[in-house]
């Protein structure tokens, strides 16, 4: 097994002068990147350690990062410049933050109170203009759950499932961020028994528990990724909720694959997860059977531990005060296809990656009970629905429904660090009238 990378950033003994609660996802070893506003500050780069959000073009512009990366970098309102500038930036800049962030670090920024801000005072906004969005269909328990659904007379698994890491290009306009309400979509659907498809909101409207990459340095047109340098293209990561139109999709699949019934929307956490925070947390993956072909062999561990879940409430239980219910926990170690092969596959035709394109995992899913990463498999495609903590079921999302995503890595002798949640809420389809309709 390759040596972990680490440096003294990682060490868990390590603390701030910031104060930050033990259970806090973000530490002084996450320290990840997001873009947030508040009523004096338009959009910019900060990073998250406990309740607070350090300003990076406060420090900056003050020359605190001079000789590590151009001030223009961290003066930006997204982080693609920053993305395009490398693993030996990314480490330079981590280091250094560090180290201003320590106890008994530098003191520049002890003096610049102006360069903090609390959390719950700030907006949180896309920490990159996404340019192309891809999500995969790595989990092989997940793969085979639908497939058992879908063909239950026939193989699980399609014959390349195996051989190729499977994904589709997404719409990138409708990635959101974390508390970002979620219309029900609308589009067409055939209804059992029915000899013609109806146009209205959907009925099987469904969650997908993912994680989600930003990519890093870009390739030329033409020229592929290898898959043994395809961690220098990648910068972090997010949490990720595919949201499904399980209805609509299931008519307008067929030949080419999803479309309306995916690209309505796609919520992310807001905070990016550097790969260098996520270092300790590095494993191999799961046995891969047969050898993937030679450009997509692994040469290193390229998994990430990871605990995910998901956390449910509906209308009815938030107006009771009921705290909302875990109804999956899972875990992003066992993905058949990593990241890596992944970034390597989608550019092995020569197709260019850009700084701040988004590459999903597919939802996540475990083999045992409860560690399923989407209702349709929960409830084994709406057969046997959900039982709330007040009585209510659920085959899948009603409006009003809220789901939120969390994600904390945990490791022996390493400080556990998280990711936020991605969190959205279902709204009525009649919220946003169609063009032509009374409001549109």
């Amino acid at each position: 097994m390759n040596a972990l990378e680490l440096d003294e950033s990682h060490d868990p003994k390590r603390t701030s002068w910031i104060a930050v609660a033990a259970e806090s996802d973000f530490p002084i070893q996450n320290l990840p990147y997001g873009v947030f506003s508040t009523q004096r500050r338009e959009p910019r780069i900060g990073v998250a350690i406990g309740e607070r959000i350090v300003d990076l073009r406060a420090l900056a512009e003050s020359g605190q990062f001079d000789g590590i990366v151009d001030r223009e970098v961290l003066c930006a309102s997204a982080l693609n410049a920053l993305m395009a500038a490398g693993r030996p930036v990314w480490r330079a800049l981590r280091r250094r933050l560090s180290d201003l962030l320590r106890v008994g670090g530098e003191r520049a920024l002890l003096e610049m109170p102006q360069a903090l801000c609390n959390a719950e005072a700030a907006t949180m906004h896309l920490p990159a203009i996404v340019g192309d969005y891809v999500d995969f269909y790595s989990s092989l328990e997940h793969a085979t759950n639908l497939g058992r659904l879908f063909r239950p007379q026939g193989e699980a698994l399609l014959p390349n499932w195996r051989w190729i890491p499977i994904g589709y290009h997404g719409r990138s306009a409708t990635i959101v961020p974390s508390g970002t309400p979620i219309l029900r979509p609308r589009g067409q659907r055939m209804v059992p028994g029915a000899e013609a498809p109806v146009f209205g909101a959907s009925t099987r409207l469904d969650i997908e528990l993912e994680v989600g990459f930003f990519a890093g340095p870009g390739n030329a047109l033409g020229v592929p990724i290898p898959i043994e340098r395809a961690r220098e293209h990648i910068f972090g990561c997010v949490l990720v909720n595919d949201w499904s139109a399980r209805d609509i999709q299931a008519w307008e699949y067929q030949p080419l694959g999803p479309f309306l019934g995916k690209s309505f929307a796609t919520t992310i956490s807001p905070w990016v997860v550097t790969m260098e925070a996520l270092e300790p947390f590095r494993v191999a993956g799961p046995t891969q059977f047969p050898a993937p072909l030679p450009y997509l062999q692994r040469h290193e561990p390229e998994n990430y531990e990871i605990a995910l879940s998901v956390l449910f409430s509906s209308a009815a239980m938030r107006a009771r005060a009921i705290d909302a219910a875990s109804i999956s926990s899972t875990s992003f170690a066992g993905m058949y296809w990593s990241q890596a092969q992944q970034l390597a596959h989608a550019a092995s035709n020569g197709a260019a990656i850009r700084p701040g394109d988004l590459f999903a995992s597919g939802t996540i899913s475990g083999a045992s009970p409860g560690s399923q990463g989407s209702l349709i498999e929960l409830t084994e495609n709406g057969t046997r629905p959900l039982r709330l903590p007040d009585g209510e079921e659920r085959a899948f999302l009603e409006d009003g429904d809220e789901v939120s995503i969390l994600g904390r890595c945990l490791r022996d002798g390493f400080r556990s660090i998280g990711f936020g949640n991605a969190r959205g809420r279902v709204l009525s389809a009649a919220a946003a009238p169609m063009a032509g309709e009374e409001g549109a």
